[in-house]
Parts: structure tokens; C-alpha cells; sequence
């Protein structure tokens, strides 16, 4: 007899959220714009959410940073980012970020189509579960694999330089790394460094929203010989033209994963189905009313 498949026959109708790293606090092109302030339980976002369309397509831009890049990595309020997006209907979200280089073969102005992460921030709040109502999601493999082959795609046929696979190791910040911490992560075999993608990814998982990171790079980390000779000024050049070119990949992103489409194959929007490990009864009421929004199918489902 032919396998049959346990899953539900579900048409998504998709909503791309696109949060912009430094040097990206806007979308341009888009019909319909309108910036919104989104409340949440977690408190206040980095800025209001951008609405609009392109291709006739809905999507959401947060600028990571807010407008004028007043929030720094440490200070930002990852969950209230992620649990606005997720509150608005977004289903698929695509991470920009700049990040310098940890190998010789991605230089500046190259994009790296991240698959893994390392976390070594610890001033962060990192999940939205504790007590109350304790959850364990499974991160090991925290990009949704549907989103990065798209993203691939689509910066193929742009023309962009871009990598698919790589480790991005998430520092604290906000000072950049000292060359021994440098050489250490290279060591590691990790591929970028930044500050802002943990927990970021984490919470999007926790959220079951499908995420993916798109690591441009402005410049090689302190480790390469004559790392001291880059300026400011062609850093800058650098992080304003990645910039362009990631408003050129959202475009081409946008028709692929705009259209309506069953459940993600990596399993991401189901991610919580078996993670809550508080049992009903035990669970504390004002905590599950703050995780209506990430938590919603699997709360409501009980």
C-alpha cells in the first residue's frame, strides 16, 4: 500500500518579515507603506514594523537597530522583535546582517547564507519559556533549510557573490573582538562574526517562524594581517552597498516565498508541538497570556 502522510493538508498564506542590519533601516520601492507600532508583552520593539508590498506581495521591515541605529546589540528587546513579527502574521523571516569575515575566501562585500550558529553572548534574555511554563525547543538546526535555498537561489541570479553554509558566532559586543578571540573562532572552523544573530534565531525557532540569515560581510575580523590598514570610510562603503544589494534580494526573494504553500518541510512552523514540558494544570496563567502570540497553536491546543 502507498505511504501516507500524517500531516494536515494546510495552504499558508505566507507574510515575509525582513529584519535590516546597520545600514539597513528602510525598504525602498515598497507600495503602500505605512510604519506601525506593534505592543507587545515583552515590551517595545526596536522601532515601529514597515507594512507594505512589492510584486503586489505583503511583507514587514523591522530595522533591527532602529532608525538612526540607536539600539545597541546588548540593549535590543529580541523578544519583543520577534514576538511583533510574529503577532502581525509573518510566517517566514529573513535576517540582514553585517558581519566581518573569519576566512580568507569571504571578503568584503561577500554574502554567507548561514546554516549554523554558535552563542557567545550572556547579557541577553534568550527565550520566551521559564517558570511558569517551561519549554525545550530543539536548535540544532536553527536556520529553516527551505528559506536558505531560496535565498541561495535568488542571490545566484542576481549575480551576487554568496556562500551557502557557514557557522556565525554571535559575540556580545559591543567592542569588537581582541585578536586572540579572533584566532580562537577561526580555530573553530566558524565561517562570520557579528552580535546580533543570537538569540535572535533561537526566539524566531521558539516563535515557529521559518528564519534564515543572510551575513553580509563589510570587512575581515582583526585576525588578517594588515587588518589595521581598513578604514572606517571603506567599511562604511562596504555596509551602504551590501545594503543595496540586499534590497535587490528581498525583490527577487519575494515572489518565491510570497505564494501560498503547505507546511515548511524543515518542520519549523511545528517546532513547539512536543516542547512544552509544563504540564497543563501547573502552567501560570499571566505567563501563557504573554506567549499568545509565539505560543498560540500549541497553548490553545491543550
Amino acid at each position: 500500500m502507498p505511504e501516507t502522510s500524517s500531516e494536515p493538508d494546510i495552504t499558508i498564506e505566507p507574510l515575509l518579515g525582513i529584519i535590516g542590519g546597520s545600514g539597513l533601516y528602510d525598504i525602498q520601492d515598497l507600495e503602500e507603506k505605512e510604519w506601525r507600532r506593534v505592543e507587545t508583552p515583552w515590551g517595545a520593539p526596536s522601532d515601529e514594523l514597515l507594512f507594505g508590498r512589492l510584486h503586489g506581495l505583503r511583507c514587514v521591515f523591522l530595522p533591527r537597530h532602529g532608525r538612526g541605529h540607536v539600539v545597541s546589540p546588548t540593549d535590543l528587546n529580541y523578544r519583543a522583535n520577534i514576538d511583533a513579527m510574529k503577532r502581525v502574521g509573518v510566517t517566514d523571516l529573513i535576517s540582514l546582517s553585517a558581519v566581518g569575515s573569519l576566512k580568507e575566501e569571504l571578503p568584503p562585500g561577500h554574502f554567507v547564507i548561514v546554516d549554523q550558529f554558535i552563542d557567545r553572548t550572556f547579557a541577553r534574555q534568550k527565550s520566551f519559556f521559564g517558570a511558569g511554563c517551561v519549554a525545550h525547543v530543539s536548535v540544532a538546526n536553527p536556520v529553516c533549510t527551505r528559506l536558505g535555498a531560496a535565498l541561495e537561489e535568488a542571490a545566484r541570479a542576481l549575480g551576487l557573490p554568496v556562500t551557502r553554509g557557514g557557522t556565525y558566532l554571535t559575540m556580545e559586543g559591543p567592542q569588537f573582538s581582541t585578536y586572540a578571540e579572533s584566532v580562537l573562532y577561526q580555530s573553530w572552523g566558524c565561517s562570520v562574526i557579528g552580535m546580533t544573530n543570537m538569540p535572535e534565531a533561537k526566539l524566531a525557532r521558539e516563535a515557529e517562524l521559518c528564519y534564515a540569515t543572510v551575513a553580509m560581510v563589510t570587512d575581515y575580523d582583526c585576525w588578517r594581517e594588515g587588518h589595521d590598514a581598513v578604514t572606517v570610510d571603506q567599511v562604511v562603503k562596504t555596509l551602504f552597498a551590501n545594503a543595496d544589494h540586499a534590497r535587490d534580494l528581498v525583490r527577487a526573494i519575494l515572489p518565491v516565498v510570497g505564494q501560498p504553500r503547505g507546511l515548511c518541510s524543515s518542520g519549523c512552523d511545528r517546532a513547539l508541538t512536543h516542547s512544552l514540558i509544563t504540564a497543563v494544570s501547573h502552567r501560570d496563567p499571566a505567563v501563557v497570556a504573554k506567549l499568545d502570540a509565539v505560543a498560540g497553536r500549541v497553548l490553545h491546543a491543550a
